[in-house]
């Protein structure tokens, strides 16, 4: 039964999802068992441009640690092999000083970090997507692929990423229950962060659940409630 169960999962996941015109979702955060406040990700499009954000509100109680919200921002164009960013930024409210941004020149190959007055710039390679671009390609990449590389840009630096997907089966959200496929990354550096993704066909190929460990600290983000007009 387990494995009949694992092999419909394997093929609803496999089965082409239309991209949502645009979303709005809600994330509870928590680090190491301890809920830290909440994560609200939305994404527009308009013709063939699109813009994401994504903002994270810190509880009450660790406001004095971390005071302010942080934010990413992704604009650019949406085409048929899915996201194509042109300008990604990260910004914190209580240190505007500290925004890192990174441009990707399409046209002459490269992405340009810019981040406390320094700048640095790296080759793009096709199908390249920023820190937030590369959470939600899922949603616009019509069928998933077994495997997935993608050069992907923070505000500061330039890395390739590896995914393997993989039956996520039925994942538990204070959202609901959903079926799903995993992505892990790998291939990554034994000092960098692991990263797994559990995305919901059901959901247009929506994250659901995110999972970022690094040393002994562990970040999920778990979904609170979505809206998705497609």
């Amino acid at each position: 039964m387990r494995r009949w169960i694992l092999l419909v999962l394997s093929f609803l996941c496999g089965v082409a999802q239309a991209a949502p015109q645009g979303f709005s979702l809600e994330y509870e955060v928590v680090r190491n068992g301890i809920r830290l406040g909440t994560l609200s990700d939305s994404f527009t499009r308009n013709g063939g441009e699109y813009r994401l954000s994504s903002e994270t509100q810190t509880a009450a109680a660790f406001k004095m640690f971390m005071p302010g919200s942080v934010r990413f921002e992704s604009s650019g164009k949406l085409g048929a092999a899915g996201l194509k960013p042109l300008l990604f930024q990260h910004i914190r409210s209580d240190s505007p000083a500290r925004t890192a941004t990174a441009t990707f020149d399409w046209g002459q190959g490269q992405v340009r970090h810019q981040y406390k007055g320094q700048e640095k710039a790296y080759e793009l390679n096709a199908g390249a997507q920023d820190q937030l671009s590369a959470l939600y390609q899922f949603a616009f990449m019509g069928h998933l692929p077994a495997e997935l590389t993608l050069q992907v840009a923070s505000g500061k630096s330039t890395r390739d990423h590896r995914y393997v997907g993989s039956p996520g089966g039925v994942v538990d959200t204070p959202a609901g229950r959903f079926a799903t496929q995993l992505y892990q990354r790998v291939d990554h550096p034994a000092d960098d962060k692991s990263v797994s993704i559990w995305i919901a066909p059901a959901l247009h190929n929506l994250p659901v659940q995110v999972r970022i460990s690094e040393g002994r600290e562990t970040i999920e983000q778990r979904l609170l409630r979505s809206s998705v007009r497609e």
